[in-house]
């Protein structure tokens, strides 16, 4: 089904990081659908090529472009490879989705330097970078937007997924600051917030717990609207999923109330987080 208000998503040409994931293939098939061009990133070229392919076959008669690029984007030089890519294409990126993101639910004792890192590097300073060496490009573009694919516990410090909090929490000061330090040119940053989505993300253990705690959990097809509606809207954050909404404003006036609730949780969280 199309977007009722598609005309920026149609005149769109997006670069989409973790493109393959299960939000990835749910805002490709929909930006597709409403006709944007796409740019598509990850890591794992057959899978890349894999949704092309069904992209391209779900609709015969369309004319945008599906392009796609495998890297790693915590390597420098396979960015500056992407870069020297795009140059190549017949169109300008105007609109960066920074979607690629990895969690763990573990404490913090029980998670090692390397997994930290990586997460930390998946998270934040991958797409800090990217959105970096793809500033002079969006900025010679009549109209553009870069929006970064956050989370609830971007704004909420959740036991057992202290590292995935940290990058999400860095990702939203990220989209907050370049924002305002764009305020006056022709790019607009935005932040989308999803909760619990039902992805590869969300393993067994994770499934468990969430289950125990009795945690909504959204399919990725509905997050896909919502990132819709924030590239239409003039806004530049987008909540998902009520009553998490509720719950980010009160910490952010009154954590310690948020705090205590999440306490009462703590035992049942750490069943799961410190289970192999």
């Amino acid at each position: 089904m199309k977007n009722q208000s598609s005309k920026k998503i149609k005149n769109s040409n997006v670069l989409l990081t973790g493109a393959t994931g299960g939000m990835g293939k749910a805002f490709s098939r929909l930006l597709f659908d409403n006709g944007a061009n796409l740019v598509l990133i990850g890591r794992d070229r057959n899978k890349l090529h894999e949704l092309k392919t069904e992209l391209l076959t779900s609709n015969l008669s369309a004319t945008n472009k599906v392009e796609i690029f495998a890297v790693d984007l915590v390597d420098s030089a396979q960015r500056q490879a992407l870069i020297a890519y795009l140059a190549t294409l017949t169109f300008d990126i105007n609109l960066l989705i920074n979607n690629a993101g990895i969690s763990k639910l573990s404490l913090l004792e029980q998670t090692s330097e390397s997994e930290i890192n990586r997460i930390i590097s998946t998270n934040t300073i991958a797409p800090m970078q990217l959105t970096q060496a793809l500033l002079p490009i969006l900025l010679k573009q009549s109209s553009a937007q870069i929006i970064n694919i956050g989370s609830t516990f971007g704004s909420i410090g959740f036991p057992g997924y202290s590292a995935y909090c940290a990058s999400k929490f860095a990702l939203r000061g990220f989209s907050q600051t370049l924002s305002r330090e764009l305020d006056d040119t022709n790019v607009a940053v935005k932040y989308l917030s999803p909760r619990a989505t039902k992805t590869n993300l969300i393993n067994k253990k994770i499934q468990q717990l969430n289950s125990a705690l009795n945690t909504a959990t959204d399919l990725p097809e509905h997050v896909a609207k919502e990132l819709l509606a924030l590239i239409e809207q003039n806004k530049t954050e987008r909540y998902i999923g009520w009553p998490e909404k509720l719950f980010v404003r009160i910490n952010a006036l009154f954590p310690s109330i948020v705090s205590k609730s999440i306490v009462k949780q703590l035992p049942i969280i750490q069943k799961f987080a410190s289970e192999p």
